[in-house]
Formats: C-alpha cells, sequence, structure tokens
C-alpha cells in the first residue's frame, strides 16, 4: 500500500512516501480504507522524538491518528461492522507504528464508530482527535446546564469543539482568544473575551461569582484559572500538569468509540461542526505539518488519501 512514513526520529527531512505491505487484520478489528486523514499537533511532535519517553515506536512509522474511511475487511469476532461501512476513528495506539496517512489501517472496533451520515471524508477525518479531546474533558468534568465554563484557547482546534459542546450541554461559556476570533466565538455560542495580562479581571466582569468549569487547552493559565473559579469549581488541562496539585485534571485523550457517536449525533442534529482549514494530498504531508507547526489556521489541517 502507499504510505508516508518515517524510519528515525526528525524533521519534515525524514518523511518519505513508500510502498508498505499492507497491514493484517486481527481478531476484534476493522481494516479501514483510507479517505481522509486529519493532522494534529501531536503527529509532527511524535515524528521528532517528543513522546520517546512515554510511547514505544517501531520503524518505519506511519504518521497519523484521526482517520475517515471505508471499512475494506473486519477480523474475527467482529460483528459490529461490516464491509463498506463508511466510518471515523482516533486510531491511536499503545505504541507508535501503523498510523493513518497511507491506504489502510486496521483499527480495534470499539474504538470506530459510523460517520456522521451530514459529513463529507474531510470533515469527518477532523472529528476524531481534537472533539474527543474536548468531549472527554467537558464530560469528565461533569458539564451541564447550570454551569459557567470558562474555555481556554477557545479558538484553537480542540477549543472550537469544545466551545460547541459545551453550549450543547446548556452551559453558559466564556471563551479566551485573540480579538479577531471574537466573532467566530459569538457565532459558535461563546461570551469572547481577549487573553493576557487583565484576563481574570475581563472573566469576572462576565462572571462576577465566578467560574464553575474551566477547560484549559493552551497551558500557562494556571493562574487565571484559580483566580476566576468558583469555590468547589471543577478544572482540568491538556497542557500544563501542574493542574494536578491544584485539584485539577490532566487529561490525555482515550480512543472511545462510544465518544464518537456521541459527538456525530451531535454533528447530525446540526449542534456540531467540523471546520477545515486545509486539504492537501498524501505526498504533501510536510507541508501540512508545516501549516500546523505555525498555528495560525482556523479549522483542522486535512490529508487526502483516496477519492
Amino acid at each position: 500500500m502507499r504510505a508516508v512514513a518515517y524510519r528515525e526520529y526528525g524533521g519534515n527531512e525524514v518523511l518519505a512516501t513508500t510502498t508498505l505491505p499492507r497491514p493484517k487484520v486481527g481478531p476484534g478489528e476493522v481494516l479501514i480504507r483510507v479517505r481522509s486523514a486529519a493532522v494534529n499537533p501531536v503527529d509532527w511532535k511524535v515524528m521528532a522524538g517528543g513522546l520517546d519517553g512515554l510511547m514505544d515506536i517501531a520503524f518505519p512509522a506511519v504518521p497519523g491518528w484521526d482517520v475517515a474511511g471505508v471499512v475494506e475487511q473486519v477480523g474475527l469476532d467482529t460483528p459490529e461492522f461490516a464491509p463498506g461501512d463508511e466510518v471515523c476513528s482516533y486510531a491511536r495506539r499503545d505504541h507508535v507504528h501503523g498510523g493513518t496517512f497511507a491506504e489502510f489501517v486496521t483499527v480495534a472496533a470499539r474504538d470506530v464508530a459510523l460517520k456522521p451520515a451530514s459529513l463529507g471524508w474531510d470533515e469527518a477525518a477532523g472529528l476524531p482527535l481534537a472533539g474527543l479531546t474536548a468531549h472527554q474533558t467537558l464530560t469528565r468534568l461533569g458539564t451541564g446546564p447550570d454551569d459557567v465554563v470558562l474555555v481556554h484557547g477557545a479558538a484553537g482546534g480542540v477549543g472550537t469543539f469544545a466551545v460547541q459542546i459545551a453550549v450543547a450541554l446548556g452551559a453558559r461559556v466564556i471563551g479566551t482568544a485573540s480579538p479577531a476570533n471574537h466573532e467566530r466565538l459569538r457565532a459558535l455560542g461563546a461570551e469572547p473575551v481577549a487573553y493576557g495580562e487583565g484576563l481574570a479581571e475581563r472573566v469576572r466582569g462576565l462572571a462576577p461569582s465566578g467560574v464553575t468549569v474551566v477547560a484549559d487547552y493552551v497551558g500557562g493559565v494556571l493562574d487565571t484559572t484559580l483566580a476566576v473559579l468558583r469555590e468547589g469549581g471543577r478544572h482540568a488541562s491538556i497542557a500544563d500538569d501542574r493542574v494536578v496539585g491544584a485539584g485539577g485534571q490532566w487529561m490525555w485523550v482515550r480512543p472511545d468509540g462510544d465518544g464518537l457517536r456521541a459527538l456525530a449525533v451531535l454533528v447530525d442534529e446540526g449542534r456540531l461542526v467540523v471546520p477545515v482549514a486545509a486539504v492537501l494530498p498524501l505526498e504533501r504531508t510536510g507541508e501540512a505539518f508545516d501549516l500546523s507547526r505555525e498555528g495560525h489556521t482556523h479549522g483542522k489541517i486535512v490529508i487526502r488519501v483516496s477519492d
């Protein structure tokens, strides 16, 4: 099969379009013919060796953990899916090797969900990792209609999903972003505030009694979180482990087919949109990584693997 892979840690120079064996399909797994795969910052951070102390790697490694495609084959005892099913998945394994920037990828059936009917392949590929990160953060914090939620990094890849999910859960949402992104946040249902010096005062201006939930997707904002969090409030971060010592949760998103199905319902009900900023072919994965490193796109960067 055609794939993009690397045989050592490094930057874009180690990426190469190559031919690799088609993966085998074990019991409880599905083989997905990849249509689209989304880029996340973790992809190029893993390639650079950033998770070397956390995850084992087997070279050649194919990057990519987000996928949307068609079930090509099912393994033994996999009644949940059948060939031809249109699906998506956060396809991370416990080690780095067979990722989604390839024509085929095998994924545990428990981590797969049917593709939202209202989404195209590119949008569906952009949903799993970022959407599940937001969903798991908010649900673990018990977010509901009585909450006032502060989202740090509300205009970012995960924050955009978090705003929409929190609104769908019935919460009032305040989101930090640069002024250029405030109208986008208002359109998603959030009350925007500019980040930077004086942020706590601006949040208190909107919520004088404080907020009940804080979801941090940028890091470095713990002091602000604690300054605006109401007594008994809950907070979590995906970017700052110091929250653990301050009564919060430090989170790492898990693959979760049930969570993906819940997100698919929100999508098909029109309560969750997946913005796509750029779509590039497999051979231009390096360019896609460069766009991701720059961090200025408003939406997912997607690799189109096949039509």
